[in-house]
């Protein structure tokens, strides 16, 4: 079969399941339920590159296998599940207002291609610093990675609590159109690895209970 499928890339296409998991469930109008594949798709996406690293006996062919496919994924996970999660948002919320529906269309349109043009730029950039400093660990990164959409999306939705009707989803694409913006900004962010992933998953995790509370 064509392809690789040892453990260095098999949570990376469970964050693919993932994501299609969640877009279901976004299009069925169980945004709890989509919200929570979604920061499924990103603790797979934290973990993937541990777990790769622990394989010491890595060909060029499974490193830049493992390049391109966390791309194409996170191109998935991060752009297109996002996306469609922020208009189903609009579309369960409020149903009778296109104008709302068409501002999410648009604005997750521009969230896709600031997606694919920041993991493109990546892609080339990676291959150049590894090609420099092997396979030592960056420091930081150039501008938003996709990922943190995962947190973005659910900590503003947390404004559930007491923002309501049109209020609320404005706030939601504002957030959505911020993110777009943030990835293609070209700024220094640190990038968090080793323990203090730990906080990072903590926080993800107390930001979901919240979620899950917040009445809609």
């Amino acid at each position: 079969m064509i392809g690789i499928y040892n453990y260095t890339v098999i949570i990376t296409y469970l964050s693919v399941v993932s994501a299609g998991t969640g877009m279901f469930f976004a299009t069925q109008h169980n945004l709890k339920a989509a919200i929570f594949f979604m920061m499924f798709s990103g603790l797979c996406d934290m973990l993937d590159g541990p777990i790769s690293r622990t394989k010491k006996d890595r060909t060029e062919t499974e490193r830049k296998f493992g390049i391109q496919i966390d791309s194409l994924s996170d191109c998935i996970s991060f752009g297109v599940q996002p996306a469609v999660l922020y208009y189903f948002i609009t579309k369960t919320l409020m149903p009778e207002n296109r104008g709302i529906q068409v501002a999410a269309f648009i604005l997750g349109v521009a969230l896709m291609l600031a997606a694919v043009i920041r993991l493109a730029f990546f892609n080339v950039s990676e291959e150049d610093r590894q090609k420099a400093e092997g396979e030592k660990l960056r420091s930081y990164y150039r501008g938003l990675p996709v990922t943190n959409v995962t947190w973005i999306l659910p900590l503003f939705f947390l404004c559930g609590f007491f923002l309501k009707g049109l209020a609320f989803n404005v706030v939601m694409l504002f957030s959505e159109g911020l993110t777009a913006f943030l990835f293609l900004l070209d700024f220094k962010m640190p990038k968090v690895h080793g323990k203090k992933l730990i906080p990072v998953g903590i926080g993800g995790a107390l930001v979901f209970i919240g979620v899950y509370l917040v009445q809609l």
